[in-house]
């Protein structure tokens, strides 16, 4: 029995038809290499107009090494980086943002459904230096969080501003902000809360394997190229990185999209025979399943998973369909004892 991957992660799902439409558009021709062509000009543009602002844009090839340059920019090696307990920088990079950042550390937070609780971060930021320890120079957000729930823009700044009155940087992870943008998150909103980094997801958008670093803080650019480069990131042939976020944003299928993921998860949510885990915002279920009926599930040929929190995920993709949906539901009460 071939196992079926539809809500193993939106990874799985394959590329949108917008993405390989600008990908072949950009296959025409020669042009010049490592991002001096008029694709990646266009595609940065676009973003630009995404979120209303004047910011360097960069594409690089994984969500990994996205956020681990981006942390290594703001934290010294001697220094550290709080985020929540279970982001994917915490849990799911391999300790590539400390290999990156030649030793900095990521501080686990605490917070309810992935969103970072204002009190601990206050007391983190209010603990006293010691030698002994490395102390925070940034925050590292992410939006859809990793449990798909979705801050809202004043729950952002709510956590930003005393990072910000501190000097410390700030880091959005956005490997999911497409869905977040399509629950109801405003992109434009993005400039003004202090963020200084942000990372803007492609690939589980519906795009080939592509990210966007989005640089709003000025003097983070000058040899930010060199970082890339020495990283690995730095694609000679960047505009088919770049190409997919033209054809997604063009056509508008960044955000329409996600949209459809969202919906799908909502309906998911709706027909699960088991208890929800977290509230379904973006484009993740999280159920409650005992070892068994899991074991029994994957059986019968569904690729899931059981997560960080215990619960087991499904992620809806752009290309989720009903069809799929009623034949899991199907397969979930099948499974049950």
């Amino acid at each position: 029995m071939s196992p079926r991957y539809d809500f193993a992660s939106d990874n799985t799902a394959p590329a949108a038809p917008e993405a390989m439409a600008a990908l072949n558009a950009a296959n025409a021709g020669f042009a010049a290499s490592y991002g001096a062509d008029a694709t990646v000009a266009r595609a940065a543009d676009l973003i630009r107009g995404l979120l209303d602002a004047d910011a360097e844009v960069r594409f690089v090839t994984s969500g990994t090494a996205a956020n681990a340059i981006c942390l290594a920019a703001l934290a010294r090696p001697f220094e550290g980086v709080l985020a929540h307990r279970d982001s994917h920088v915490a849990t799911d990079e391999t300790g590539a943002p400390g290999f990156f950042g030649h030793g900095l550390a990521i501080q686990g937070l605490e917070g309810a459904s992935g969103r970072i609780d204002p009190q601990a971060l206050n007391a983190a930021l209010a603990r006293a230096e010691s030698a002994h320890a490395q102390p925070p120079a940034a925050l590292s957000l992410t939006n859809a969080t990793e449990y798909g729930t979705v801050y809202s823009a004043e729950a952002l700044a709510t956590l930003t501003r005393p990072v910000c009155a501190r000097g410390y940087g700030v880091h959005l992870d956005g490997a999911r902000l497409a869905n977040a943008a399509a629950a109801g998150f405003d992109l434009k909103s993005v400039a003004g809360l202090g963020v200084d980094l942000l990372v803007i997801g492609g690939t589980k958008a519906g795009m080939t394997p592509a990210e966007a670093i989005v640089i709003f803080r000025k003097d983070l650019v000058p040899r930010f190229d060199a970082r890339l480069k020495q990283s690995g990131q730095l694609p000679s042939k960047s505009r088919f990185y770049a190409a997919p976020f033209v054809g997604m944003l063009e056509s508008g299928a960044f955000v329409s999209r996600a949209a459809h993921a969202n919906a799908m998860a909502r309906r998911l949510a709706e027909l699960m025979p088991l208890p929800l885990r977290h509230p379904v915002e973006a484009n993740a279920v999280f159920v409650e399943m005992d070892e068994a009926t899991l074991k029994r599930l994957q059986a019968s040929g569904w690729f899931v998973y059981r997560f960080i929190d215990g619960s087991v995920r499904f992620m809806c993709s752009w290309a989720t369909t009903p069809e799929a949906i009623e034949t899991l539901i199907d397969a979930v009460k099948g499974a049950r004892p």
